[in-house]
C-alpha cells in the first residue's frame, strides 16, 4: 500500500513541481479562505465548563431588613428542596446576605445565595445549566425580588461576579452616574446580555438629620447627646459587661422594634438636655427623606461605575466586548475610560498576551532552525507548514462551531512545533541529496517520496493521539474538546498540504542556495562513503575526529 501510494504521489509531485506557481496560490486561496473563516469564528476566553455547582441568587429593593429577606429565603430554601427530589443536587447550603464581601462592608442584607452542590456527572441525568435554569425558572415566580442563576468558571477562578463586568471611570461620580444610566439603558436593550446590573444604585433609603444648632443650644441639648441618643434606639450600643458563672457577656441597649418603625417614630425619641430634662427631638431637628447610593467604588485609583451582565445562549464575549466598546465610543464624551474586571477583563487581556505569546514562539522556531542549517532561506520554507497547519485548525473549529479559546490558542502553539516537524524532514533530506550531487528538481522528488513514510507515520500518530480529546464526554469535555480539534485536524490538514507546498516554495526559492555540509555528511565524504578514509596524493592519514 505504501509503494502504490508513493508512487502515486511522485507522479503527482513530478507534474505540480514544474507548476510550482500553481501550488502557492491555491494554498494562498486556501489561507484567505482560513483568514475569512477564522474571522467568523466567536472569541471567548474559555467554553462554559459544568464544575458540579450552581449559584442562584436572590435581591429585594434596597433597604429591605434582615426579616423581611429571611422570609423569601426560605421559600427559595424550599424551591432548591423541591428540586432536590429529582436526584441531581447532592447538597445545599444557603446564606445571607448574598453577596459576601461587599454587603458586610455596607450592612445590607437585601440578598440570599443558595450554592447548589450536584452530583458527580455519572450519578445524574442534567447538566448544571439545565439543573441552573430549572432552578430560576421557579424562583423567579417569587414577587418581590429578583432571581438569577450562574455557575462557576472552569478554571477555578475565584469570586461569583458574572461574567462580563465593563468598568467606567470618570470625574466624579454625579457624571458617572448620568454616563452608566445611559450604557445601562442601551445594555438593557440587548438581546444578548441578560441580567444586566449597574453598581452605582442611588436607591438605598435614608433619612438625614439636620440639627438645628441655635435651637439646641437654647435648649441645653448637645450634638453629642443627638448622636449617641439615635445609635442606641435605632442601632445599638454596648453599655456594660457582666459575668455569669464565670463567662463575660455584653449588655447592649436598642430600642423596640414597634418604637422604629417609620419616620414618625423616629420624631417621638426625647433626648435629655444638660438640666435634665426630656426634649423631643422633633423639636431639635428637621428631618429629609431621600436616596443614596449604596457603595461608592474605585479602579485603577479612577472613580468607576460597574455594569455587569450574564451572556445569553450562542453570544460571545468578545461580541459583547466589542458591543460595549462601540457604545462607549459612541455614546459618551472621550473623558470617559473603559475598563474591564472579572472574566471580560482576563479575555481581553489574554488575547493580546496570546498573539504576542504566538509570535514569540514562532521567532523562537525560526531561529532554532537557522541555527541548525546555517541559513534563513530554509528555515522561511519549512515555516510555511504553521499557516497551513493553522488552516487545519480554523477548519476544524468553524467544523464543530467551537470557539477561539484560551485552549484553543494553547493548542495553536503546541501545534507550531508538530507543522514544522514535517517540512524539517523534506527539506533537510532534499539537502542532503544536493550535496551528493543529486540534481536540483531530482533531488526535492526524491526527498519528498522517501520522506513520505516518516511524515505520514509521525502525523498520523499525532493526530490520532490527539482523538480521545476530540471525543471527550463527560466532565471537562467542553475544554479538552478544542485542543482536540485543533490537534487533530491542524495535523492532518497540514499534512497533506505539506507534502505538496513544501516541494513548490523550495523549488522556488532554494533553487540558488547551496546547502551547508553537516558535520555527519563531511564525516561520510571524508570517508569516501564506505568507511574508508579517502586517499589523495599521498598515504592514508589516520581517520581522527
Amino acid at each position: 500500500v505504501f509503494a502504490r501510494l508513493a508512487r502515486f504521489y511522485e507522479r503527482q509531485l513530478r507534474f505540480l513541481i514544474v507548476r510550482p506557481w500553481v501550488v502557492v496560490a491555491c494554498v494562498g486561496i486556501l489561507m484567505a479562505l482560513g483568514v475569512l473563516t477564522f474571522r467568523s469564528i466567536p472569541a471567548e476566553f474559555a467554553p462554559e465548563a459544568d464544575v458540579g455547582r450552581v449559584f442562584v441568587t436572590i435581591e429585594a429593593p434596597e433597604g429591605a431588613s434582615f426579616e423581611y429577606m429571611d422570609a423569601y429565603a426560605g421559600r427559595l430554601e424550599s424551591i432548591v428542596l423541591e428540586e432536590m427530589q429529582k436526584g441531581d443536587i447532592e447538597r445545599v447550603l444557603l446564606r445571607m446576605p448574598g453577596g459576601g464581601g461587599g454587603e458586610v462592608r455596607t450592612g445590607d442584607v437585601n440578598s440570599a445565595r443558595v450554592i447548589v452542590i450536584l452530583k458527580p456527572w455519572a450519578e445524574r441525568r442534567r447538566s448544571a445549566r439545565e439543573v441552573g435554569q430549572a432552578l430560576v425558572a421557579k424562583a423567579r415566580e417569587l414577587p418581590g425580588v429578583r432571581a438569577t442563576w450562574r455557575q462557576p468558571s472552569g478554571l477555578g477562578r475565584r469570586g461569583t461576579g458574572r461574567p462580563l463586568q465593563a468598568v467606567i471611570g470618570g470625574p466624579d461620580y454625579d457624571v458617572l452616574a448620568q454616563w452608566s444610566a445611559r450604557v445601562f439603558e442601551l445594555a438593557q436593550a440587548n438581546p444578548g446580555l441578560e441580567n444586566v446590573d449597574n453598581s452605582y444604585k442611588e436607591r438605598k433609603p435614608q433619612i438625614r438629620v439636620a440639627v438645628n444648632r441655635d435651637r439646641a443650644a437654647d435648649l441645653g441639648v448637645s450634638l453629642d447627646t443627638v448622636g449617641r441618643t439615635l445609635e442606641t434606639v435605632l442601632g445599638s450600643r454596648v453599655v456594660t459587661t457582666y459575668v455569669d458563672r464565670g463567662r463575660e457577656y455584653d449588655v447592649i441597649l436598642q430600642g423596640r422594634d414597634d418604637t422604629r418603625q417609620s419616620v414618625t417614630d423616629l420624631t417621638n425619641i426625647r433626648v435629655r438636655s444638660n438640666r435634665g430634662a426630656l426634649i423631643p427631638l422633633s423639636s431639635i431637628v428637621e428631618l429629609e427623606e431621600t436616596s443614596g447610593a449604596m457603595e461608592l467604588s474605585r479602579f485603577n485609583r479612577l472613580r468607576a461605575v460597574e455594569i455587569s451582565a450574564d451572556l445569553a445562549t450562542g453570544y460571545t464575549m468578545a461580541e459583547a466586548v466589542a458591543w460595549f466598546t462601540e457604545t462607549v465610543a459612541r455614546e459618551l464624551p472621550p473623558e470617559a475610560v473603559l475598563m474591564w474586571d472579572g472574566e471580560s477583563g482576563d479575555f481581553t487581556r489574554t488575547g493580546q498576551q496570546m498573539y504576542f505569546t504566538f509570535l514569540f514562539a514562532l521567532v523562537v522556531v525560526f531561529l532554532v532552525l537557522a541555527a541548525q542549517f546555517e541559513s534563513f532561506i530554509h528555515p522561511a520554507i519549512i515555516m510555511i507548514t504553521v499557516p497551513l497547519a493553522l488552516l487545519g485548525a480554523v477548519f476544524g473549529l468553524k467544523l464543530y462551531g467551537m470557539t477561539v479559546n484560551i485552549f484553543s490558542q494553547i493548542a495553536v502553539i503546541l501545534l507550531i512545533g508538530i507543522a514544522a516537524k514535517n517540512g524539517v524532514l523534506i527539506v533537510e533530506f532534499a539537502n542532503q541529496l544536493r550535496d551528493r550531487g543529486v540534481a536540483f528538481t531530482e533531488a526535492i522528488v526524491q526527498a519528498a517520496v522517501i520522506r513520505l513514510r516518516p511524515v505520514l507515520m509521525t502525523s498520523l500518530c499525532t493526530a490520532f493521539g490527539a482523538l480521545p480529546f476530540l471525543l471527550a464526554t463527560g466532565a471537562g469535555a467542553e475544554q479538552r474538546r478544542p485542543i482536540g480539534i485543533v490537534v487533530f485536524y491542524g495535523t492532518l490538514v497540514s499534512l497533506f498540504l505539506t507534502l505538496l507546498a513544501v516541494p513548490a516554495v523550495y523549488s522556488i526559492v532554494a533553487r540558488r542556495t547551496r546547502p551547508t555540509l553537516h558535520a555527519s555528511r563531511l564525516i561520510d565524504r571524508l570517508m569516501g562513503g564506505d568507511g574508508q578514509p579517502e586517499v589523495a596524493d599521498g598515504p592514508a592519514r589516520p581517520n581522527t575526529l
